[in-house]
């Protein structure tokens, strides 16, 4: 368990680049940042990819649903800033050695891809990352496929209500910890929140010492960490 809070990129860093963009990635990487949360679906072709929405109307200028594209014709559409929507295997070279945590977060709560566990836990295997994934999702069900085809990793439940039981819950789920929109004082299970853009409830997390925070802008979030320079 790590004795410090780690701040990590929701989706990149948003505060000045498209989301889940390999700029905003890069950037925060340049920029010492902990770690990066992003998201990952599967193409029509089984390519894993990363953006948070089912669709890609929000954050591009196509419309119609990720699993109804091939890879390929994915990159035909672009992102606010004119890149494409990135691969999971981009990040994984981009970060590949690199000092950052990932956390990996299968969008499988509302479309459960077939095979999405297998397919990115072999990925992810073949590539050598200073620090172990972090994989999460809002699906309890994802998590325990995942656990079935490696149970070495670190499995995480997203929530966005108060957990009852947690610690059964861990146990039972094989969970390493939970990713919480509030705080709930879990002790002997990494706690990681979000989405923490104020820094008031930044500093009083920090005093609480959770195991991470995820925030749009990790350069504040710099700032305020007791004795992080920037």
């Amino acid at each position: 368990m790590i004795d410090e809070t780690l701040i990590f990129g929701h989706r990149g860093y948003p505060a000045k680049f498209p989301e889940n963009s390999l700029s905003g990635f890069s950037y925060a990487i340049d920029h010492a940042i902990d770690g990066l949360e992003f998201d990952v679906h599967l193409t029509k072709d089984n390519i894993p990819v990363i953006m948070h929405d089912e669709k890609i109307n929000r954050t591009t200028n196509g419309r119609g649903k990720i699993r109804q594209y091939t890879f390929d014709e994915l990159q035909q559409f672009q992102l606010s800033n004119g890149e494409t929507i990135p691969s999971l295997e981009q990040l994984l070279q981009l970060v590949a050695q690199r000092r950052v945590y990932l956390n990996l977060e299968f969008k499988t709560d509302r479309v459960h891809y077939t095979n999405i566990e297998k397919i990115v836990l072999d990925m992810v295997r073949d590539y050598d990352l200073v620090y172990p994934v972090i994989y999460s999702s809002f699906s309890l069900q994802t998590l325990k496929n995942a656990y079935r085809v490696d149970a070495h990793q670190q499995y995480c439940l997203l929530s966005d209500h108060v957990l009852h039981q947690p610690q059964r819950l861990a146990q039972i789920a094989h969970l390493s910890g939970v990713h919480l929109k509030h705080y709930q004082n879990l002790p002997n299970l990494e706690e990681r929140i979000w989405t923490v853009d104020d820094p008031q409830k930044m500093k009083q997390l920090f005093e609480k010492r959770v195991a991470g925070i995820i925030t749009d802008d990790f350069e504040m979030a710099q700032s305020v960490k007791p004795g992080v320079l920037v």
